[in-house]
């Protein structure tokens, strides 16, 4: 169903490709409204649900599953696992599934004395309806949490497989390979917990920011994110890339400073099915190349990225992002429960 995790969408592209919970199950363009009474609330990543029950109309009972957002972003908006009591009775308003299985994507949440819990977490975006907050003071150092400004990027529906699907020019190889994956099976790697590498953690930061340490002592910056707890370990101690050494979903990252710019390499990248959410796989020959350097005086960092990948895209992809220094922001732990990630499969 609706992936949680997303970009923001402005420019309408053709047939885009569905990606991690695609929105392919689901009517988008529909709106069920229900009231029912709660029977469970899962405050888990990567989604919480509400179950309810509720009637059909004829006096049969059905229950309903509520697909929400990850938890990082509910809290964002205010949500806690307190919001919702089982035994209360509440109003939804849902985007219901195709294939008119009692399941849908929850956009509104009304309680019985009339409180409207904030639902503004967009349902095809996938970000919550916030402006990134002014930097309240500078950074002295790459050091901090970090989070893009998409105020200035072009968006593209679908979220960020959207981003993916109109920039990566795909090989046969890779076409093939999408054309014969279903994101609605347990194909889905994030339907088994299984993390996304870079560069797609970057895209993402525009709603789950990034945190920089370094650790001096043993040479290493470690950058990581709430999405799955990402976390990459950089070597800085001038080592090269291991021969014939081991391919993670991470891969192997060193890096080095060129004057006030951290440049960070990585490749090692293990063979993934869908490591942009847009159902194109990625192999031995995946490379990256980051380079992030601090402007505006500290309060705004810049991440260019390069990814190349000559089995599965044509040519190299470039870009830039934009970050804003978010100290009072939180990577919350995502600890992705496998029951939760799978809910949309049944």
């Amino acid at each position: 169903m609706r992936c949680f995790l997303g970009l923001p969408l402005l420019i309408v592209l053709a047939s885009p490709v569905s990606g991690h919970h695609s929105d392919s199950g689901l009517d988008m363009n529909s709106v069920v409204a229900l009231e029912g009474t709660v029977t469970e609330f899962r405050w888990r990543n990567p989604h919480v649900y509400i179950t309810i029950d509720t009637s059909d109309g004829s006096g049969s009972d059905i229950e309903w599953n509520l697909q929400a957002g990850a938890i990082p972003l509910m809290s964002r908006m205010g949500w806690t696992r307190d919001s919702i009591a089982v035994g209360e009775s509440i109003s939804v308003e849902v985007h219901p599934a195709r294939n008119g299985r009692p399941y849908g994507f929850l956009t509104s949440v009304t309680k019985q004395d009339g409180t409207v819990i904030s639902t503004s977490f967009d349902a095809i975006t996938g970000e919550p309806d916030q402006p990134i907050a002014e930097p309240i003071q500078a950074a002295t150092s790459l050091e901090g949490v970090w989070r893009v400004d998409s105020t200035n990027l072009v968006s593209y529906p679908g979220g960020s497989e959207g981003y993916f699907d109109a920039r990566l020019q795909l090989t046969d190889k890779a076409r093939t390979a999408q054309s014969n994956y279903d994101s609605e099976s347990d194909q889905n790697p994030v339907a088994r917990c299984i993390g996304l590498g870079e560069p797609y953690i970057t895209v993402l930061a525009t709603i789950l920011p990034i945190g920089i340490s370094f650790d001096e002592a043993q040479s290493t910056v470690s950058i990581r994110s709430g999405a799955l707890d990402y976390q990459q370990t950089v070597y800085l101690d001038g080592r090269v890339h291991p021969e014939d050494g081991e391919r993670t979903n991470l891969g192997h990252a060193i890096g080095w400073w060129e004057d006030d710019t951290l440049v960070v390499d990585t490749r090692l990248f293990a063979d993934h099915v869908d490591p942009y959410q847009m159902g194109a796989p990625s192999g031995a020959e995946k490379h990256v190349i980051q380079r992030y350097r601090l402007i505006e005086g500290g309060t705004r960092m810049e991440i260019e990225f390069m990814l190349e990948d000559s089995e599965f895209i044509a040519a190299p992809l470039t870009d830039t992002r934009e970050l804003v220094y978010s100290p009072q922001d939180e990577i919350f732990p995502f600890d992705c429960d496998l029951e939760s990630a799978q809910q949309f499969l049944n």
